[in-house]
């Protein structure tokens, strides 16, 4: 890069010694970029550096990704999927173009999907850090990234709700219940994914087993998941266990993917297990998680700030076309995402980049106790991203996980915002709620609420 990287605010000048560090000075403040000795000096110094950042071509970030291509399997990933027809035509268009042209009016869903085909996650990075978030919500909203395993995610007009049962202890009855009650409130389209206690695989085959039955039972178009590592899930693929979705979480880079235990090779072989012994119908099969911060707690972010590691999670992520993936926005902590206003950015950052990327996108609307973050504060997050076209959100008994300690959206959140933004449950889901009576009209009916409803029927 030999081009000077620097600008000149009210008679000060600013330079940036590489594009990584003009990136991340260029980053809205976050406390995990901040600790980790990334983030602008003060206020000027981030206009500075957005400024420049604006004028920068998208030619000149693909040639300086977050960690060399030589390097790291996510850049490799990344890298090797660009279309180079695609690249071709924009290569020399500045971010702040980019920019303009997400926003303008002309600007189509299919405009920009395709666009998309082109970018590195770098790219959508850097346009991200020149947006508010009223444009990063207006953005995202035009993308309708449409997905299909059980049943269909992602439709203009519906939002859709994972049911997450955790138990302390993993007992199958407990959850079973807490899975009547999600269902009676219409929580679960998205998926039933549990979080176990016990990740060894009996323990995971017997909440597999009994999720399966549950669905198959009353008919629930939906699928299930036990966000076990990958490894455990494979081996109930084998096993003949019945697994819907297959879950992992994802770093932003191959230092960070190894502290997670998996690599680009493993995803792979679980992606073919799933699409040979699950259950569901597909083509879509993976579910994936992340969350700005886990790279730097892993000292795997390469000198690289908190939205560009996580756009690299998204790069990473295209390459499995998975039903869903969902940013677990404010589950690390104040070390990273220190109080509400920064969650809300990172929420609203994640999910356009997630859109943007191609990925059918949800968010874990969430806090961690010791955070500057009150349910308030959570329930606003979760009308903006509704509003933006987030594709679901979670379903959590009173919105307390009992298990993993932290706050989220509970099993009525959902129904809220849908009726506060006319929006639906995913289409067949909502029709077997209408023919159970839990639903009619878009509303739920006073049947609705009672878990109870599914006993002694």
């Amino acid at each position: 890069m030999t081009d000077v990287l620097a600008a000149t605010l009210f008679g000060h000048r600013y330079e940036f010694r590489d594009v990584k560090e003009l990136l991340a000075k260029a980053n809205e403040e976050k406390s995990g970029d901040r600790l980790a000795g990334l983030a602008a000096e003060s206020a000027a110094e981030r206009m500075a550096a957005k400024h420049v950042l604006a004028e920068v071509t998208l030619e000149t970030l693909r040639a300086n990704p977050a960690v060399p291509y030589e390097q790291d399997e996510v850049t490799r990933v990344i890298d090797d999927a660009v279309n180079e027809t695609v690249y071709a035509e924009v290569r020399g268009m500045s971010v702040g173009d980019l920019r303009e042209w997400l926003l303008s009016d002309t600007t189509t869903n299919d405009m920009i999907a395709r666009l998309s085909t082109g970018l590195t996650a770098e790219m959508v990075a850097a346009v991200t850090k020149v947006m508010s978030n009223l444009d990063l919500m207006l953005a995202a909203s035009k993308i309708r990234v449409v997905k299909h395993c059980t049943n269909t995610i992602g439709l203009p007009g519906t939002l859709g709700s994972r049911c997450q049962p955790n138990h302390q202890t993993d007992s199958v009855e407990g959850i079973r219940a807490a899975i009547y009650e999600g269902l009676s409130y219409g929580s679960g389209d998205s998926v039933i994914g549990i979080n176990p206690s016990d990740d060894s695989l009996g323990s995971v085959a017997r909440l597999l087993e009994m999720t399966y039955e549950v669905i198959t039972r009353w008919e629930v178009p939906t699928q299930n998941c036990v966000l076990a590592h990958v490894s455990t899930q494979m081996e109930a693929l084998r096993a003949g266990a019945p697994v819907g979705l297959v879950f992992q979480s994802i770093a932003g880079s191959q230092k960070g993917n190894e502290s997670f235990g998996v690599s680009v090779g493993m995803l792979d072989e679980a992606l073919a297990l799933a699409r040979r012994y699950s259950v569901a119908t597909g083509p879509n099969f993976m579910y994936f998680e992340t969350g700005q911060g886990s790279e730097l707690s892993a000292d795997a972010h390469h000198g690289a700030d908190q939205v560009v590691m996580e756009a690299r999670c998204y790069g990473l992520a295209r390459r499995y076309d998975p039903f869903q993936l969902n940013t677990v926005v404010g589950f690390i902590g104040p070390e990273y995402l220190y109080d509400a206003g920064q969650i809300t950015r990172a929420g609203l950052e994640d999910h356009f980049m997630g859109k943007l990327s191609g990925i059918s996108m949800g968010a874990d609307v969430c806090y961690t106790n010791h955070a500057r973050c009150g349910q308030n504060e959570l329930e606003n997050l979760a009308v903006l991203l509704a509003a933006a076209g987030v594709n679901y959100i979670m379903g959590i008994p009173m919105g307390d996980d009992s298990m993993l300690s932290y706050q989220s959206s509970s099993f009525h959140d959902a129904p809220s915002l849908r009726q506060l933004l006319g929006l639906r449950p995913l289409p067949e889901f909502e029709a077997w709620m209408e023919g159970l009576g839990l639903l009619k009209d878009g509303r739920l009916t006073e049947q609705a609420g009672d878990a109870s409803f599914f006993l002694g029927r």
